[in-house]
């Protein structure tokens, strides 16, 4: 069967078999995507008009015409086939690998772990000058430490007394800050942040709008500042320092609803490495779901690149999420952005007054790679309260008409079932996600002098 299809022939295949009520969509056929009506006149489509939309389809402009490959599969709670059209042929589905890396990292570390950021120095205070004569050392491998942490560590640091360090700023060589790889570059944003006559105006904006979104308006009476005279090293805590602070990131659980909401890539592959990296991940996710090689083949922990999953296993894996999210006392909206509420990647999908807030869902998407690639992973929910859980994977055509498609696709069932209906969601800022960190004293023990590279919290 020729494998260039569009969209829209399989949608009205997908309304007449909604409407005949069977339980399986035909295979990959050509189709022609047209203008996305109005949610109200979304209805399935009956036998008598097949004909005419297959004629539309043959007959449509050629910059009308979607071409590409899809595969889909709608299910039930209780696993019952909704729809399905190529579920077991592999695509590649970009950012919704992301849905893999978390579900390890919640196994690995369950939702209110936090990861720490340790304050160490050497040397002496003279608190009459609020001078360490000696080294500053930062270690940690937060994937969420950002500009605003930064500029509270130097607060602290101003509550033990120190102000002015006269040795180097040495970051050990995990560290990472503001999504930058380098620890070096992180090292130098950090040096520059710390010190209020080289913080940047991003820096200052970032640390203020935190402490008013939390309230919290006593620090900013004065403003932190900690000058640091040397240079920026990127070296292991030495053997003779002393841990003085522990700035613990906001939990898990926050850090993956920004990670998902913006689909993060830095901040999924940190997060993917704390958990032993690419082959751990896929070697979990088959051992934990009892999957083939084959049939999860990952070269990246966020979706860039070339990665290969059918809808039948992306389903699985997202199954096996909801699971743990559910064992945790968790819902999907806890860390998956709500399409048309949430900032990010479905601020702008599913925006009409009886969409929104019905589909929670991962998006991916790669220009470039296999021809174009597009995918949408996630939960919808119908006027009759049904949840049903969806994978549209699509390769090798434009990727705005595939989004254009997804969507269509996904108000289809829905209006076979009645329409959609609003998952019950109360949104959340996504700054207060990430301003709940804690600044904590030292514990004496919680981090251990290394002379190699400092262990992930």
């Amino acid at each position: 069967m020729n494998k260039q299809i569009t969209s829209h022939v399989f949608l009205a295949i997908l309304g007449v078999l909604v409407w005949l009520q069977p339980e399986l969509v035909a295979a990959q056929t050509p189709t022609a995507e047209v203008p996305k009506p109005p949610v109200s006149t979304i209805t399935p489509t009956p036998p008598s008009q097949m004909i005419v939309v297959e004629q539309a389809a043959s007959t449509s402009a050629e910059s009308q015409v979607l071409y590409g490959l899809q595969g889909v599969l709608v299910e039930t709670l209780d696993g019952k086939t909704v729809a399905a059209q190529s579920a077991d042929e592999n695509f590649n589905p970009a950012s919704a690998i992301k849905l893999a890396t978390v579900l390890v990292a919640l196994k690995t570390f369950g939702p209110q772990h936090r990861f720490t950021t340790g304050i160490w120095i050497n040397g002496t205070v003279d608190k009459p000058t609020g001078t360490l004569n000696g080294n500053l050392y930062i270690s940690g491998r937060d994937p969420s430490f950002h500009l605003e942490h930064a500029v509270m560590i130097a607060r602290q640091l101003n509550t033990l007394g120190i102000r002015t360090v006269t040795g180097n700023l040495i970051v050990a060589p995990g560290f990472t800050m503001n999504f930058n790889w380098s620890a070096r570059r992180s090292g130098e944003q950090l040096y520059d942040t710390l010190d209020s006559t080289l913080r940047s105006g991003e820096a200052n904006r970032a640390w203020q709008y935190e402490r008013t979104v939390l309230g919290d308006h006593a620090s900013l009476q004065t403003i932190p500042s900690v000058a640091v005279m040397g240079e920026v090293e990127v070296n292991p805590v030495a053997s003779d320092a002393k841990l003085v602070l522990s700035e613990k990131s906001s939990k898990l659980v926050d850090i993956l609803k920004v990670l998902l909401c913006y689909s993060n890539n830095f901040m999924a592959e940190r997060l993917g490495d704390s958990v032993g990296g690419v082959q751990s991940v896929r070697r979990q996710v088959i051992d934990s779901l009892g999957l083939s090689a084959s049939e999860f083949r990952i070269s990246s922990l966020s979706g860039l690149g070339v990665n290969r999953v059918s809808p039948r296993t992306m389903l699985k894996i997202f199954r096996a999420l909801r699971e743990e999210l559910r064992k945790n006392k968790l819902s999907t909206t806890d860390i998956m952005p709500v399409a048309g509420i949430d900032p990010g990647t479905l601020q702008d999908r599913f925006t009409d007054p009886a969409s929104r807030g019905s589909v929670i869902a991962k998006t991916g998407s790669l220009i470039r790679t296999d021809g174009g690639v597009s995918s949408l992973v996630g939960q919808m929910k119908t006027a009759g309260g049904e949840t049903l859980l969806f994978v549209i994977m699509n390769r090798q055509g434009n990727v705005s008409r595939f989004r254009l498609n997804q969507d269509y696709l996904v108000m289809q069932v829905q209006n076979s079932r009645g329409g959609p209906k609003a998952f019950d969601y109360k949104p959340h800022m996504l700054a207060m996600k990430l301003a709940d960190t804690q600044s904590l004293p030292s514990a004496g023990d919680e981090y251990e002098p290394v002379k190699g590279p400092v262990p992930s919290p």
